[in-house]
């Protein structure tokens, strides 16, 4: 299965160079294009619109921009199945600490609640962590208020059929998305 041979790289890369990247001069934009964008290929979703697509019906947007409180705020990330919007991604450099800071989680999801979303992904590619986005986010809220879900970059192999089965292109048209949506 050649998403599972390329996650089992991204983690092996990861983990042979983790003190790199999880330093503070590695920048959120590097993560991306090493990483996350490796990462959601290996889920069958055409990041980069090789498919040559038009501007409506890209699987996905990067910045994609919502109204957010009187103003314009752009998720790193949009996944979208015919040019509807199913879930939001918000990147992070590895330097953050996804599991405890709470400004990562909230900016995630509002967005998401403002987009009436269900779920959506924070990540740094050494944390991802999936939340609920149904309930309107404080402040105040604590990093896990929402979190459905939490693995670290060394769990990716292990739970691949599981991330796979729940946002997985083929996995998402099949109806898995909603129905685990649903079941959260």
């Amino acid at each position: 299965m050649p998403g599972r041979k390329s996650i089992e790289e991204l983690v092996e890369r990861f983990r042979d160079n983790e003190k790199a990247y999880c330093a503070p001069h590695y920048n959120e934009t590097q993560t991306r294009r090493e990483f996350i964008d490796p990462f959601f290929a290996a889920l069958g979703w055409d990041v980069d619109n090789r498919k040559g697509y038009s501007e409506v019906y890209k699987e996905v947007i990067h910045e994609d921009a919502i109204k957010v409180k009187g103003g314009t705020k752009a998720p790193d990330y949009c996944f979208r199945i015919g040019g509807n919007r199913k879930f939001f991604v918000e990147a992070k450099r590895p330097y953050i600490n996804i599991h405890d800071d709470a400004d990562p989680a909230f900016q995630l999801r509002r967005y998401a609640w403002t987009a009436d979303l269900r779920l959506s992904i924070l990540t740094n590619f050494r944390e991802l962590a999936v939340y609920e986005t149904r309930t309107e986010p404080r402040h105040t809220d604590k990093a896990s208020v929402g979190r459905i879900k939490y693995l670290e970059y060394t769990d990716y192999v292990q739970e691949w059929d599981t991330i796979t089965s729940i946002f997985g292109l083929e996995a998402i048209l099949k109806g898995s998305f909603d129905r685990y949506a649903e079941s959260t």
